[in-house]
């Protein structure tokens, strides 16, 4: 039922999660900013500071009173009617009549394409304390306008870092833009940061925008800022300093608004000593560091990922979720996992192609 109510809340424009328990519930509140929850029990919804809905199996009276009496906005008996569900949810979340607020002490925002790509967003999947860490960083530092560095190995999710400090601060409606600069040729980094002008060079048959011009406003997240050449990495200090650039070909300054957030997988100390990385940039973009653990040091997180990644994939193939036995999880957290979080999530996603509809043991020894 829970899937057939988000094929059609989808369809009706709608964008949704789903939870089976309200243990995950209460975890994804914490890292997705929802409008509202449908539940099918009001215990433990009225601290979430969410507007929700119940569709109970009951159809009496004293159920539907106990429910508004711990908050709910409305209460639905199953089976539901969609068309009187729909206008519940419209009508809750829909912004407040002067003087006729429904949740007056709730924050509406404008939402935009970007915003909205938010609730599309991965959650940071975990238990252990370095993870924690990481999303209490998260929560303390995204609504300032510090900048920050990510540093942790390939895979462990430095961009999903990035993205969640972006969606939960105040430039989530904003655009997020993101340059990898260890994907770009050292002769076009400066071309793709700050953009050129026509005739600035052979190719350049018109005006083009850099990053730090499309991410006006927003946040521009510099992945493996550690590889750019010393050259681009004098500009990038310049526009951090004065807020200002200029296009290749172009002696005309154009100002910017932006939240750079940067990562890398290399130790920029030792960077610094070999001469490969300015140590005045290191200052400028390490306000705030945030070291995201690998896999091996939060082996406890393997069985979570885990069933995480089955359900999300099969969701995503639009096939029945597959069950994995103990033993094949136990086997799966033994393993080294030197491409992290990246690594699993594949892994996974082969067992799904390859495998029956539970994965066993041997089925790890198979294919893994």
């Amino acid at each position: 039922m829970r899937n057939n109510l988000r094929e059609r809340l989808e369809f009706e424009g709608f964008s949704t999660e789903g939870a089976e328990t309200p243990l995950i519930a209460r975890r994804m509140c914490e890292n997705i900013p929802f409008d509202i929850i449908l539940a099918d029990k009001a215990e433990g919804l009225s601290d979430v500071n969410l507007p929700f809905i119940i569709l109970s199996h009951s159809n009496d009276i004293d159920s539907a009173v106990e429910a508004v009496r711990l908050g709910a906005v409305d209460f639905l008996p199953k089976p539901i009617d969609m068309n009187r569900l729909l206008r519940s949810i419209r009508k809750a979340i829909a912004p407040p009549v002067e003087n006729c607020a429904i949740h007056p002490s709730r924050p509406k925002h404008t939402r935009t394409k970007n915003s909205a790509e938010c609730h599309t967003i991965e959650p940071i999947v975990g238990e252990s304390e370095a993870i924690v860490r990481v999303r209490e960083l998260i929560d303390k530092v995204a609504r300032s306008e510090a900048r920050v560095l990510i540093t942790g190995e390939n895979g462990t999710g430095k961009e999903l870092v990035a993205r969640w400090l972006h969606c939960k601060s105040g430039r989530a409606d904003a655009p997020f833009v993101e340059v990898n600069c260890a994907a770009i040729p050292s002769e076009l980094i400066e071309s793709e940061l700050f953009g050129h002008e026509r005739g600035a060079f052979t190719s350049a048959i018109k005006q083009r925008k850099g990053k730090f011009e499309q991410a006006d406003g927003g946040t521009l997240f510099m992945d493996e800022i550690g590889d750019m050449s010393l050259s681009a990495q004098a500009k990038v200090l310049r526009a951090l300093q004065e807020r200002k650039i200029s296009r290749v070909g172009s002696d005309r300054d154009i100002e910017v608004d932006v939240r750079v957030i940067a990562a890398t997988n290399k130790n920029l100390e030792a960077e610094i000593r070999n001469g490969n990385f300015r140590e005045d940039l290191y200052h400028r973009i390490g306000v705030i560091l945030i070291k995201v653990p690998p896999l091996r040091e939060r082996k406890g997180d393997v069985v979570i990922l885990v069933n995480h990644f089955l359900k999300s994939i099969c969701r995503e193939y639009s096939i029945p979720t597959k069950t994995i036995e103990s033993e094949a999880v136990a086997k799966l957290s033994e393993k080294h996992w030197s491409g992290n979080i990246r690594e699993l999530r594949n892994v996974v996603e082969r067992l799904i192609v390859l495998t029956d509809k539970n994965i066993t043991k041997e089925d790890i020894d198979r294919y893994c």
